[in-house]
């Protein structure tokens, strides 16, 4: 449970916060980066530590593309394909990155590793293609810089990915104001 492994660091996030809903994407991240993704007992969870009804976190996990309902891979590629991004290429690149990956958009590979998906819009429209892969964007991609990015990934996932996780991100300025 959330609150047993992270009691500490909730209880600061929370008196971060005028109001303890206001924690509420941080506490559906921690939960995520727990669980692999927001179960219905997981957003119970959350809901329990901030005093709100679980409908509002599924309300919340349904409208945010960061949040995922269903088990992801270890690396969640999401590539726009909005209107901008499309044309600038970037409907042939997620066919690309399907064909690459062996999976259909929407899809995670059988090894579990990598997740694709396309969403709308990311903000970065002038440097399509692009994708955001677990918060982290990489912009102006074509195949060999999508085929250095997968072999990077894979590298960092066999030596145990040694990069900060979301739960150190999102209590890394608990305490700073």
């Amino acid at each position: 449970m959330l609150r047993d492994k992270y009691a500490n660091e909730i209880d600061a996030l929370l008196a971060r916060f005028p109001q303890k809903k206001s924690a509420v994407l941080h506490l559906m991240h921690l939960a995520q980066n727990e669980y692999g993704y927001l179960s219905d007992a997981a957003m119970r969870e959350v809901a329990g530590i901030l005093d709100l009804d679980p409908t509002h976190i599924l309300s919340l996990a349904g409208f945010y593309s960061l949040f995922y309902e269903e088990p992801t891979g270890r690396y969640v590629l999401e590539i726009c394909n909005d209107l901008a991004c499309a044309l600038r290429g970037a409907d042939d690149f997620v066919d690309m990155a399907a064909r690459k990956l062996g999976v259909p958009p929407e899809s995670t590979t059988p090894d579990g590793l990598f997740t694709l998906k396309t969403v709308m819009c990311l903000g970065a429209c002038h440097r399509a293609p692009m994708l955001q892969c677990n918060l982290k964007f990489y912009e102006n991609l074509d195949e060999t810089r999508f085929d250095a990015l997968l072999a990077d990934l894979r590298a960092k996932a066999a030596a145990g990915d040694p990069e900060p996780s979301v739960v150190e991100r999102i209590f890394s300025y608990v305490g700073e104001r």
